[in-house]
């Protein structure tokens, strides 16, 4: 029985000695060395031996987006060797196309330096099917882009039709996320889905469905431009093969499959806008409008206000609508205005956009509201045309004056002839004995406040000290203060941003702020944070559907912003708005 027991400890002793002995390991690989633009390749970080906290940080590479998604673990011992090993998982993707080399990482842990080997990525570029691979069904999804216009003028907007075709064989759609959207000359919307109107169309010799989506664009220089090839990554589920018919096929789970799809390219000429019958007050609205004006009150005194509300109505690019000039209003004093935009339509392209001020008239002889015009170009008859407001009659009032009170003491005519003047009473030269009555130093209330500065002082000394020590035992209120003054920091840069018109800069602090929040809200890492947060954590699936909703907004204005960096400074600054609502919102939320 000893003998049997020093064996099992040898046998023991031995495993461990090997197990220790065992170097560490850092490996890198990728699901796949060749992917089409538009699709996504998986890259893992394998570290065996050690365990290190944190995700090793990669290098810029140009041209390629890596973005870390989680971690994952595992421990196995066989014969009785054991190992651990972890994984750290990232996406990458192209931004265009070409040959990437990912290098070799080093990193020190535990005192063994560790390096992986290079990796190579080639990515393809994307084309579109043949006629022929359509006509034949060989391809389960296809994208068609339809532009309404081929000639447009430049500030005109138009929305753009996207037409994405699923083969009869796809079970599901779970997504559509565009990947490249070339409209160089054009400022670029949002990329929606239309609900609601999808159907089906025979394509060759097999069933589609249309999934119609839309994209507003204006343009915003003039010559010959194209729009595409838009690119994107589409998320289905497909049929798997099977000869069971249909009951086998109702109880077919699917395979799961990401492909890029991509469209032909479209041609528009962008016209300028003619010089010919241009108004001398035109100041670049591109549309169909109607004005309405209306003032009051009219009738008033010198100096009081008057609010004149322009109201701007139609159809077209909103941005470029400005308030009426007042070159002809003199004698007013003006401030500035406010405006007002309501929009009836997806797109921005339809609604009314109001403009308030404040005018005040400096004297009485203004009999009017000077007359109002307002010009715009109508590029579907392409015509300038003038939308004239008459002159509005006021009725103006000067100030009354006001009255100078009489002393009573001065109205001699009223005091009775028989009473003599009051006259002033001398002035006492004899002030009598004075004496000096003072409080005890020890009841005056500067002996007391100054007596009191001490305890003050000792008591914030140790609030601040209580305060201090549990802001060390604290990491999670740290954390949370930290991220506070770097979004009241990062919120004022994006505006600077906005104002200057940075759109990279804008939507690549945009991201960063919002990975910065969430992270501190969630309580993981800032890098962690990718679109999926908002349907896999439970606290924002607990969330307010608004919230959610917003968060899906700006992550996909901040993916979107890599390929439609043409943005106006009014665009980013709504976008700022948006953001700062959201971020309020995200530190009220309860984790």
């Amino acid at each position: 029985m000893r003998f049997i027991t020093k064996i099992w400890l040898v046998l023991l002793a031995g495993a461990l000695v090997h197990s220790a002995a065992r170097a560490a390991t850092f490996s890198a690989s990728l699901d796949r060395d060749t992917i089409t633009l538009g699709e996504q390749a998986s890259l893992q970080l394998t570290f065996e031996g050690v365990q290190p906290q944190e995700p090793p940080t990669l290098p810029a590479i140009p041209g390629l987006q890596i973005q870390y998604v989680g971690s994952s673990s595992s421990f196995q011992m066989i014969n009785g060797q054991n190992s651990s090993s972890i994984n750290f998982n990232y996406v990458v993707t192209a931004q265009h196309d070409g040959t990437f080399k990912i290098p070799g990482l080093r990193t020190t842990l535990e005192g063994q330096n560790l390096t992986t080997q290079p990796l190579k990525l080639v990515v393809r570029k994307a084309s579109a099917p043949t006629a022929g691979e359509v006509a034949a069904g060989r391809e389960p999804a296809f994208l068609k882009l339809l532009v309404p216009k081929d000639k447009v003028y430049v500030g005109e907007p138009m929305v753009a039709q996207l037409e994405l075709y699923l083969r009869d064989d796809v079970q599901d759609l779970r997504g559509i996320q565009p990947s490249n959207l070339p409209t160089d000359g054009f400022t670029a919307g949002k990329l929606m889905i239309q609900q609601g109107q999808r159907h089906r169309a025979q394509v060759g010799n097999r069933v589609y469905t249309v999934f119609p989506l839309t994209l507003p664009l204006t343009a915003t220089r003039t010559g010959n431009l194209t729009v595409g090839p838009v690119t994107a990554t589409v998320s289905l589920v497909l049929a798997s093969p099977n000869d069971g018919g249909d009951m086998m096929l109702f109880f077919n789970h699917g395979q799961a499959k990401q492909l890029a799809v991509t469209t032909e390219s479209a041609a528009v000429q962008v016209l300028p806008l003619p010089e010919e019958n241009k108004p001398a007050d035109y100041s670049g609205a591109v549309g169909n409008f109607t004005m309405a004006v209306s003032a009051g009150p009219t009738n008033l005194t010198v100096g009081d206000p008057i609010t004149v509300r322009v109201q701007i109505a139609g159809h077209g690019a909103f941005d470029t609508v400005t308030p009426p000039a007042q070159n002809a209003w003199s004698g007013f004093k003006t401030f500035p205005a406010t405006t007002k935009l309501e929009t009836s339509d997806e797109y921005g392209f339809q609604g009314t956009k109001t403009f308030e001020q404040i005018v005040s008239p400096d004297n009485a002889d203004i009999h009017e509201l000077p007359m109002l015009s307002f010009s715009f170009f109508n590029p579907d008859d392409g015509q300038y045309h003038t939308l004239t407001q008459v002159a509005l009659p006021l009725t103006v009032k000067a100030a009354g004056a006001t009255p100078v009170p009489t002393l009573a003491a001065n109205n001699k005519a009223a005091a009775p002839e028989n009473q003599s003047p009051v006259d002033i009473g001398p002035i006492k030269e004899k002030l009598g004995t004075v004496s000096r009555d003072g409080a005890p130093l020890v009841a005056q209330p500067v002996f007391l406040a100054v007596q009191s500065v001490p305890v003050l002082a000792f008591l914030a000394t140790l609030v601040w000290r209580k305060r201090t020590d549990s802001l060390a035992n604290n990491p999670r209120l740290r954390r949370h203060r930290a991220v506070a003054r770097l979004v009241a920091t990062g919120l004022v840069e994006l505006k600077q941003q906005a104002a200057a018109n940075q759109p990279d800069e804008f939507f690549a602090n945009l991201f960063r702020l919002m990975q910065e929040q969430l992270g501190e809200r969630l309580d993981c890492p800032a890098s962690a944070i990718t679109e999926n947060v908002v349907e896999e954590q439970a606290c924002l699936l607990a969330a307010p559907a608004p919230l959610r909703d917003a968060l899906r907004e700006q992550f996909q204005l901040c993916n979107q912003a890599r390929y439609a960096p043409v943005r106006g400074a009014s665009e980013l600054n709504s976008v700022a708005a948006k953001f700062e609502q959201l971020i309020h919102d995200l530190q009220e939320l309860k984790a």
